[in-house]
């Protein structure tokens, strides 16, 4: 993927109908590995989050249209590797909830306010209403 040819968009607007494309991809751990890993990546890629997520919806069934998919997101990434979020010094909130192996539940907050300390920003990460609300 290092020497493919960059693209502007995440997803085309239209699927692709080749009748070739609807077979079960070979292998599904590599699908649900790149899938995964882009997943991690939409809290500093907003733009790729709604086509990550779509294909997200496949990790136990992939075709071979929905690996297409996942390397076209690749290829938007490199040829908007430039994107970035801005430096706001503004804490971010992350927490993940699981019932045994499986996930529950998911956020990524911005603070509204820098934190003064890092003690502050842990304090205010701690009283996050949906962990209390779960429990």
């Amino acid at each position: 993927m290092s020497n493919c040819k960059p693209l502007l968009t995440p997803l085309p607007s239209k699927y692709p109908t080749d009748p070739t494309l609807q077979f079960p991809f070979a292998q599904p751990k590599l699908f649900r590995q790149l899938a995964g890993s882009l997943q991690f990546l939409t809290s500093t890629r907003p733009d790729i989050a709604f086509a990550v997520n779509k294909l997200c919806e496949h990790m136990h069934n992939p075709l071979l249209l929905h690996f297409q998919l996942l390397k076209r997101v690749l290829r938007y990434l490199k040829g908007t590797s430039h994107y970035s979020n801005q430096l706001d010094r503004k804490s971010t909130i992350e927490y993940f909830l699981f019932l045994g192996t499986a996930l529950l539940t998911w956020s990524i907050k911005k603070q509204k306010t820098v934190a003064r300390s890092s003690t502050e920003a842990e304090y205010r990460s701690m009283a996050a209403a949906d962990i209390i609300w779960t429990q």
